[in-house]
């Protein structure tokens, strides 16, 4: 009998312990379930919204090698408007400015241009590049605030070619003993590593302003044929872009 009467109070315990949490419960519950489902749900639509992005960007490469402008320029807007957030965007946009500079519109690249600064992250090498560009397209007509933006600029390991960039606006300007010091301190920089820059023809824009060829550096010659960072940059994504895209 008291076996029974204990039995009997753990029911009513339970049923008591239940009155008071079992509401409370069954709502965590929900809400753990909920929030596991949805960040899976988060994590496959943020890989579907990459691929899709991804297969937009190769067919707009393939539209602009097959000389099919006028596809290839809706396809990088379609990349700007439906994923503005990814580096398949900001890539569209360097290209979409390449053109615009080839077609002699400075007005339309310097709009690509300022548009992946404003949405491509600060320090990132996208944005360094869309900077340097755009210091150089507005160079054309505005060489001070071309300038300002260089000195604005967070430039990282693309210091040397900043200064190219500096000393080439100088040059356009006569300021000639200005751009012969902004050479010589890329060519500094490059000297000590990491800095992409075509050593070969700095030194031949150094040479020109000096009565003596400057000393080669280690490894002029193999730069030499490497494309100068300074005008352009080869616009294929890596694998890994396609991860971290929001």
């Amino acid at each position: 009998m008291e076996s029974y009467r204990s039995e009997e109070e753990q029911v009513e315990a339970l049923k008591r312990w239940w009155d008071e949490n079992g509401r409370s419960t069954i709502t965590a519950i929900i809400f753990a379930l909920a929030l596991a489902f949805g960040w899976q749900g988060w994590q496959q639509f943020r890989e579907d919204k990459a691929a899709a992005a991804s297969n937009t960007y190769q067919s707009m490469l393939q539209a602009f090698s097959q000389e099919e402008q006028a596809e290839g320029k809706k396809l990088a807007e379609d990349l700007k408007a439906e994923y503005p957030g990814t580096t398949y965007a900001e890539f569209a946009a360097l290209h979409l400015a390449r053109v615009a500079v080839e077609g002699g519109d400075m007005q339309a690249a310097e709009t690509q241009l300022r548009w992946v600064v404003d949405n491509a992250d600060r320090g990132s090498e996208t944005s360094r590049v869309a900077q340097l560009r755009l210091a150089r397209v507005v160079a054309e007509s505005d060489p001070e605030q071309a300038m300002g933006i260089i000195e604005a600029a967070d430039q990282g390991s693309f210091q040397a070619a900043f200064q190219v960039a500096r000393g080439d606006i100088l040059m356009q300007q006569q300021q000639l003993d200005a751009a012969r010091e902004a050479y010589s301190s890329a060519m500094l920089l490059a000297s000590r590593g990491g800095q992409q820059v075509n050593l070969a023809l700095l030194q031949e824009k150094l040479q020109s302003l000096s009565p003596e060829a400057p000393q080669a550096l280690s490894g002029a010659g193999d730069a030499a044929a490497a494309q100068p960072l300074e005008t352009e940059i080869t616009e294929t994504l890596p694998a890994a872009t396609v991860e971290n895209q929001e």
